[in-house]
């Protein structure tokens, strides 16, 4: 199937490992002409090499801490410099500290909401001006699947990324006619550096043996395993894509079922 990648420019925040560099190099072998930023300049550049080696596309490397505004503004100048336009924003960032809800500090929560809310305002406020400019867009925003339930000691993470869902939708609503389509991936428990992290807080939490608590996640999930990266990258890829071209303002699961909602 021809998603209609070719050539499209798509910027991927976070795009050096994890769930970002899944997104990056699915988009890439589809033909699409990619951004990456993160913090770590040196990871970035490897990525930069390895996916632009892999899949024979150009692929730009811009370091960025995606919690400050003038951050996200210089990428996206910088992608509209190079490339001349900007068709494709994957708008991905690590997640937010670990809390709970009794006991979290203002500052946990200041940096929560930069990371995990604005982050997503901001990029899509500074790429909409240039979709529009190009008759077409898609956003897809990495969000958690603790916008369907709560998961444990990440207070932080279901409410700053529920307000995540309730602005894509409203910016779904308002941009939908200029043929920009904005949606949400909530990934379950993904084997990630930062899943493997959060086991490892619990771990050191309860006592449990890491191996003992990925196993037990396993069972709970009804396809019996964790998921891979890739399978969320796939997912993004197609709805950043000319394939899709109706669905907008939806949150959808990647995660095994492990999520019980109905809805």
């Amino acid at each position: 199937m021809d998603l209609g990648l070719k050539n499209r420019v798509a910027i991927v925040g976070g795009g050096s490992k994890g769930l970002g560099r899944a997104c990056a190099d699915s988009l890439a072998q589809e033909g699409a002409k990619l951004v990456i930023c993160s913090r770590n300049a040196q990871e970035l550049d490897q990525a930069a090499e390895e996916i632009s080696a892999a899949a024979g596309v150009e692929v730009l490397a811009v370091p960025a801490d995606l919690s400050k505004l003038e951050d996200i503004q210089t990428l996206v100048k910088r992608t509209v410099d190079h490339f001349g336009r900007l068709d494709i924003l994957v708008n991905n960032s690590g997640g937010p500290p670990a809390g709970r809800a009794t006991d979290t500090t203002e500052e946990v929560w200041y940096q929560s909401v930069d990371m995990a809310l604005m982050f997503f305002i901001r990029m899509s406020r500074e790429a909409v001006p240039h979709m529009k400019n190009g008759g077409w867009g898609r956003i897809v925003n990495v969000l958690a699947s603790s916008v369907y339930q709560p998961i444990e000691n990440l207070v932080t993470s279901g409410v700053t990324r529920m307000g995540a869902v309730a602005f894509a939708k409203s910016l779904a609503d308002e941009v939908g006619r200029d043929d920009i389509l904005v949606n949400n991936v909530a990934p379950g428990y993904l084997l990630t550096d930062r899943m493997m992290h959060i086991f490892e807080v619990r771990s050191e939490d309860t006592g449990a043996n890491v191996e003992d608590l990925l196993q037990a996640h396993s069972a709970t999930i009804p396809v019996g395993r964790l998921g891979r990266p890739e399978e969320l990258g796939d997912l993004v890829t197609f709805l950043a894509s000319e394939k899709n071209s109706y669905t907008t303002g939806a949150t959808i699961l990647v995660d095994g079922g492990v999520v019980r909602s109905v809805m």
